[in-house]
């Protein structure tokens, strides 16, 4: 193996997100330069200004958003979106049922951004929530998407493809066979192998497990009393929905990490030497911090057999109360040698694998987060997502069924770059751009 780390932040990939938002609602239809009667209508054919730089943040944004929203996030989120698509140009159409929220279609100049606009209840109106869940492109297409990926800082792969009677027919690609660090992508083999223990009759999804293992990063899982009782269906929802690191660990040390192992091969990963032994999440993150300074450099150099050792007779120490904290606060750490590894085709073999299970427990904690926001999975079925991050790693991978025809589709995307951190906007765009190219 050559493996490591876990999602940092991939629980809600929403878009191109400024994540505030309240309720949304939409019916009357209003069009600039219409008559600006409402709250709504006012800062709906402001915004163009706002992300000129015209006017002032504070002046637009209620208390409540700038203590979410900090002014330089703003800016530097504002700027990622001008990068990609231009600068906004007008307000297309603005739509509220009640005055104070409602949908903006904003123009910029490559495309056009489905915004989420929220305004408070105060004298001065100020916005209390703005969200850019989607963006449509004018004669897009998989070649522009691609050149745009290729951009991107670093190494970078994508695969769109088509799963059928056939197999898999990729539609458009770059780097397919190229192995990245993916992070917690790799728990979609977790996933299979637990289904497949159910399918087996070994498991039920609604036996009950104690939470056993604990680690860094848990969304759910964090502060929960040790051997809390919990559901394996519930483990998978937490492990692949948010990402939890502690329900992870649980599913590895229940399920054996070696066959999980055999799954991956199962599945038909193209190099699953780069991960096993399989790391744990708390292994993971323990040999890449600084307390584990002995230990990286013989696990990095040794062969699979060599490393499964080292883990298993060091078990004692490679536990969530070493693990250095402090390690993950600068930049990419050893991405290259210490990581979890597929490349886009092993993605897609493992999505199609997945599918075939006809899971619906699966299925069903793949779509509780889609990764992309309701906008850009309107066109769909069915949604399912995994993502995963570190420093300077992103992965994103989606399985959808199309709501034209019924077919179904892998949409993944890897971005790794071991000089620099990696930011999360870029590449959502990017990915929805491919998404919404699928769906036609």
């Amino acid at each position: 193996m050559k493996a490591v780390h876990d999602t940092l932040l991939c629980a809600a990939l929403l878009g191109a997100a400024l994540p505030i938002s309240g309720a949304t609602a939409q019916s009357r239809e209003a069009t600039t330069p219409a008559p600006t009667t409402t709250a709504f209508d006012r800062r709906a054919a402001q915004l163009v200004d706002l992300l000129g730089g015209k006017i002032a943040f504070a002046d637009y944004f209620d208390p409540s958003f700038q203590a979410a929203i900090p002014e330089a996030q703003f800016q530097a989120i504002t700027a990622s979106l001008i990068a990609q698509y231009g600068r906004p140009v007008a307000t297309q159409k603005a739509t509220s049922a009640d005055g104070r929220s409602g949908t903006i279609l904003l123009r910029f100049e490559k495309g056009v951004a489905t915004v989420l606009l929220d305004v408070g209840a105060t004298a001065d109106a100020r916005v209390t929530g703005l969200r850019v869940t989607g963006f449509t492109v004018a004669d897009d297409s998989y070649a522009k998407v691609s050149a745009e990926i290729a951009t991107l800082p670093g190494q970078t792969g994508f695969l769109v493809a088509e799963l059928g009677e056939a197999g898999i027919r990729p539609l458009a690609s770059a780097n397919a066979d190229r192995q990245f660090a993916v992070g917690s992508t790799i728990k979609l083999y977790i996933l299979g192998e637990l289904a497949a223990q159910v399918t087996a009759g070994k498991r039920k999804w609604s036996d009950v497990a104690p939470l056993s293992h604990f680690s860094f990063s848990s969304a759910g899982t964090a502060n929960w009393p040790k051997d809390t009782p919990v559901t394996l269906q519930t483990f998978a929802n937490w492990m692949i929905s948010v990402s939890d690191n502690g329900a992870t660990d649980t599913l590895i040390h229940l399920l054996g990490r070696e066959p999980i192992e055999a799954r991956m091969r199962a599945a038909g990963h193209s190099d699953p030497s780069r991960n096993i032994p399989l790391l744990t999440t708390v292994e993971a993150f323990a040999l890449k911090g600084n307390n584990f300074n002995d230990l990286r450099p013989l696990f990095i150099q040794g062969d699979d057999a060599a490393q499964r050792r080292l883990i298993e007779s060091n078990q004692d120490r490679l536990t969530l109360a070493n693990v250095d904290g402090v390690s993950f606060t600068a930049g990419p750490r050893f991405i290259d040698s210490l990581e979890w590894f597929a490349s886009p085709n092993d993605i897609a073999r493992v999505m199609a694998d997945l599918r075939a299970r006809q899971s619906k427990p699966l299925l069903a904690a793949m779509a509780i987060n889609n990764g992309v926001g309701p906008v850009a999975a309107a066109d769909w079925r069915y949604l399912g997502y995994k993502g995963g991050s570190e420093n300077g790693v992103l992965s994103m991978s989606l399985l959808g069924q199309r709501k034209s025809d019924g077919k179904w589709f892998v949409v993944t995307a890897s971005w790794n770059n071991s000089d620099a951190n990696v930011a999360t906007e870029p590449l959502v765009g990017l990915v929805t751009r491919l998404l919404a190219l699928a769906a036609k």
